[in-house]
């Protein structure tokens, strides 16, 4: 019996995951946060430090932290078409972040856009404290 198939591109949505690492909480939430940037930009270094923003976030505990900080950079892009290739966490708990992200407006002729980045997802989501410091795990709905 011969079977007939073929691949149908763009029927679902695709998703990518991500790892990162840090030596404490300020390492690992600039590492995941570049990493969402990088998701959608392929080169960090094309976004130029010429808009500033401030952002406060709070949550119940070390996960729900990082996602409300990586959900961050999602609504800036959509709602300010704001991207961020530098991150500074000025202060840091296991529920509080405050952070300066430094970056400027999405430029389609100048940024080499990789994929549009629609949500942080709750899939197989994780941070935790390990020997050599933190560790997080990102599934991005793109």
């Amino acid at each position: 019996m011969t079977m007939s198939y073929h691949f149908v591109e763009d029927v679902s949505l695709a998703d990518v995951a991500f790892e990162a690492s840090g030596k404490d909480l300020k390492e690992l939430f600039e590492s995941a946060g570049l990493a969402v940037t990088n998701t959608m930009v392929r080169n960090l270094a094309s976004v130029h430090t010429k808009v500033t923003k401030t952002v406060d976030v709070e949550g119940s505990d070390v996960e729900n932290l990082m996602f409300n900080f990586l959900q961050e950079f999602v609504f800036l892009k959509d709602a300010e078409r704001l991207l961020f290739g530098k991150i500074k966490i000025d202060e840091i708990s296991e529920i509080a972040c405050k952070a300066t992200l430094y970056g400027e407006k999405l430029d389609s002729k100048r940024h080499d856009l990789s994929v549009d980045v629609k949500a942080i997802t709750y899939h197989m989501f994780r941070v935790e404290r390990t020997r050599e410091g933190w560790q997080a795990f990102v599934v991005l709905d793109v």
